[in-house]
């Protein structure tokens, strides 16, 4: 019998491997369009790491902890004040139009009741309850799509091929049978997020330890489809998501792909570090990084990670307050927009509408006076200060009658108008933006 599964499974992962070979379903605009359009999600990394506190899972890989100690955390998990109702309020606040939940980190700890094993905040921690079901209710309470992150290696379970620098770690290969034990249970635990939550994101992590064809990610993403034709899927499945998923270092130039996601957390940890990390970004700072990100294209998914009872930090609150205060007065400028206008035109994020008749300006720091706008080669109708609506007046400088170059266009933004953290001009045009990128002259 194990000699007949043996082959069953070793047949299973080269076919696999076959189709991982062949074309892979392409992203959809369809599909992708509510992702496209919302800009901005928040990420919650949330586990037992919070209780001593360390970094989630990484302390015992890392040999920082031993894993017994790093498990122990599991018994100081109370999530006493957790208040789901607040968390998603919270969120909506900001302008994000979907949140990400750590559903289950490396560290193999679920937040909601499992049925393929007994390692879960309801079965094993004081919480003595599942955690993922309420928050879900309230995220579309609130009109917010649902992301589930989920990590497909799992360090404490047996059958997985041990931690990174284990000698202990085995050749899924040489033992299928093992390795076939251990993709029944993570397969088993994604078909339970999908049943039980019906998830709009999955949002998967830690697919960098084997092949496509040994996680069987092309099997994955079709029961996500099969669940829900309108899932969407990050990039951390081998080839078999449907976005880009940059994490913490920001990309200079605009990325190939077009839909993706910069993760990046508002301090330097995902997790709740207490003490050990006070290194908070300023409200400006994510929200230059932000604009950034949307000029480029994309989208940003900020990290918060709450203390061991529920709570927010106090410094994670009160960013997401502000930046929910810059990204309610700014939203046409901000959600349904597509990418802006090259690198080279005008120095500082720019934004789109849809049909390219109003061009957004993002200007960095308190910048007032004179503005430009170079190789702009569509006719001006009106400038205004988004969110006050206030009308400013511009110049065309350098237009010549005879040759084809367009002018420079200087804006001026009298210091009254000038936002606390990032002020926003739209331009709207008599016709679709054009712009012109030659090398001057005649």
């Amino acid at each position: 019998m194990k000699r007949c599964l043996s082959i069953v499974i070793m047949l299973c992962l080269s076919l696999s491997q076959n189709i991982h070979a062949q074309s892979k379903d392409q992203p959809d605009k369809t599909r992708m369009q509510w992702f496209a359009d919302a800009k901005l999600g928040i990420f919650i990394h949330w586990g037992i790491y919070a209780v001593n506190p360390t970094s989630e899972s990484w302390a015992f890989h890392n040999k920082h902890i031993s894993h017994a100690n790093y498990m122990k955390q599991i018994n100081g998990f109370t999530a006493k004040n957790y208040k789901p109702e607040y968390w998603a309020a919270l969120i909506k606040s900001t302008g994000a139009r979907y949140a990400v939940l750590t559903s289950k980190h490396h560290d193999g700890v679920a937040l909601w009741d499992t049925k393929m094993n007994d390692l879960s905040i309801p079965k094993k921690s004081p919480a003595k309850r599942d955690l993922l079901t309420p928050f879900v209710k309230a995220l579309r309470d609130n009109n917010i799509k649902v992301g589930l992150y989920y990590s497909l290696i799992d360090w404490s379970y047996p059958d997985y091929p041990g931690f990174l620098k284990d000698s202990s770690r085995y050749n899924s290969a040489e033992d299928p049978i093992r390795w076939g034990k251990f993709l029944e249970f993570c397969h088993g635990q994604i078909k339970e997020l999908l049943k039980a939550y019906n998830p709009d994101l999955m949002w998967f992590d830690g697919d960098w330890e084997h092949s496509a064809g040994e996680w069987r990610s092309d099997y994955i993403r079709s029961i996500i489809l099969q669940s829900n034709p309108n899932t969407i899927i990050n990039s951390r499945l081998q080839g078999y998501g449907d976005y880009d998923t940059p994490e913490q270092n920001f990309p200079v130039t605009r990325p190939n792909s077009p839909y993706w996601e910069l993760c990046m957390t508002t301090n330097d940890s995902w997790g709740y570090q207490g003490k050990y990390d006070t290194n908070y970004k300023t409200p400006y700072e994510i929200i230059s990084i932000f604009a950034d990100a949307i000029s480029m294209g994309g989208n940003m998914l900020l990290d918060i990670g709450p203390k061991e009872d529920g709570t927010i930090p106090k410094e994670q609150e009160y960013i997401l307050r502000e930046l929910g205060n810059w990204t309610n007065k700014h939203s046409e400028a901000i959600f349904g927009t597509i990418a802006g206008m090259p690198q080279g035109h005008f120095y500082g994020p720019t934004t789109l509408s849809k049909d390219s008749t109003s061009l957004y300006l993002f200007i960095p720091g308190h910048a007032n006076g004179d503005l430009t706008i170079k190789g702009l080669d569509s006719e001006i109708k009106n400038i205004s200060v988004v969110g006050i609506n206030t009308s400013l007046t511009w110049k065309i400088v350098g237009k010549i009658s005879w040759s084809s170059v367009p002018g420079l266009v200087y804006i001026h933004v009298p210091a009254e108008v000038d936002d606390k953290y990032m002020t926003v001009l739209k331009v709207e045009l008599k016709k679709p933006l054009r712009l012109y990128v030659g090398k001057g002259g005649f």
